[in-house]
């Protein structure tokens, strides 16, 4: 998170709350936005994922007691888009760069690093990482996020696998061990002094900061380039691992592996893995969320008469339906615990589906059999009722 971020963004009013909301209530407004713009419930949707992402890392500062202070006293001095002296300063604005305040380093503008003792870089240096001694500290940096996808069979899906995923990504280049420097000593940035960050007046006295334009936000620049990674640090390189999806996973569905993505530099932490699932069909059974279908073709007599009628499941022995005298075509019935496995380690049913099967070939024997029938059921007319209901309005 940048300094700029920090200062101007107001987080309380991302979540909702008030300033002297509890820590219950902002993990409860937390969880509610969380789950209305979630990217799985809002697929496709960028806006919702953008604010998203304001919603986390609003909770972020707001849901650790240390940061929020931090993030509290910052508002507070910052808050009028300058600094605000104290009753001792005259009265007058100051002119100073944010930058020496945090990194802890001399003056500028008058404020020198004993009027505050060291202060500001002890409230703000670990938050922005721009804490330690010394000008010419770099700053870890985190790998890149990596997407991937992955195609799994219907069965996969419902009940989980483990499968070899092939990624290509940066990672710090093994020619110059991820220095960017063929001969593995890059100097610090003139530029930068080895933060990665350099000063822009933004107006309201002070400065904010953004990634050094000359060495890219690294702190460091390589004298003798290296040829395999032209100096960057970073070279694509390809692995494979294997990943668990989850039981239950949906076709479409963006699963997210923390620090499985490309690595850190400088010991900064590995980025995170997205894979999308795609999930092929299946010839018998689909699916209505956590619930399976199927259609299970019944005869005449089974419907009419009721009977026990065997029904697959996926990957399990099969049920036994049983059906009542006059089940009607297209009627369905459920089989609980059948289904597609949940979060909280429940399943859900096998929604099965009555269809009733008509005979294309009969034998003479069947035939007398439903001439009888006929013949016994004559005065019964089942479309009687339609037409009465087309009489009327």
């Amino acid at each position: 998170m940048s300094t700029k971020d920090f200062i101007e963004k107001d987080f309380y009013k991302v979540l909702g709350v008030p300033k002297d909301a509890t820590e219950a209530e902002i993990k409860k407004a937390y969880r509610k936005l969380a789950r209305e713009f979630h990217p799985d419930a809002n697929k496709g949707n960028t806006r919702a994922e953008e604010r998203f992402k304001e919603i986390s890392e609003a909770n972020d500062v707001l849901g650790d007691p240390k940061k929020r202070k931090e993030y509290d006293e910052a508002r507070a001095l910052f808050g009028n888009g300058g600094f605000r002296p104290g009753p001792g300063a005259g009265g007058g604005q100051f002119n100073f760069d944010l930058g020496d305040l945090f990194g802890g380093a001399g003056s500028a503008g008058g404020a020198q690093s004993g009027s505050f003792g060291g202060g500001l870089g002890d409230v703000f240096g670990g938050l922005f990482n721009r804490g330690g001694p010394g000008p010419t500290r770099t700053q870890p940096r985190r790998g890149q996020d990596v997407d991937t996808e992955v195609t799994l069979s219907f069965t996969e899906a419902i009940e989980g696998a483990t499968v070899p995923l092939r990624m290509t990504s940066q990672s710090p280049c093994k020619a110059c061990s991820g220095t960017g420097d063929k001969n593995g000593t890059p100097r610090v940035c003139p530029t930068c002094v080895g933060t990665g960050q350099v000063a822009r007046g933004s107006g309201g006295g002070f400065s904010l900061t953004d990634p050094c334009p000359d060495c890219k936000g690294r702190g460091l620049i390589a004298e003798h380039p290296c040829t395999e990674c032209s100096g960057s640090g970073r070279a694509k390189s390809s692995r494979t691992m294997q990943v668990r999806i989850p039981a239950g996973v949906t076709d479409g569905q963006r699963i997210r592996l923390r620090g499985k993505g490309a690595p850190g530099e400088r010991g900064g932490p590995a980025g995170d893995l997205y894979v999308t699932v795609h999930v092929g069909e299946h010839k018998v059974f689909g699916r209505k969320g956590d619930n399976l279908t199927v259609t299970v073709p019944v005869t005449f007599t089974e419907a009419a008469l009721g009977g026990d009628v065997r029904v697959p499941t996926l990957g399990g022995s099969p049920v036994t339906l049983k059906l009542p005298p006059g089940t009607p075509n297209g009627r369905t019935m459920r089989a609980r615990g059948k289904g597609a496995a949940r979060k909280d380690g429940s399943h859900g049913d096998l929604l099965i589906t009555v269809e009733v099967s008509v005979p294309k070939d009969l034998s003479g024997k069947a035939r007398d059999a439903l001439e009888a029938y006929r013949e016994a059921t004559a005065d019964e007319d089942p479309r009687a009722e339609l037409f009465e209901a087309a009489k009327g309005e």
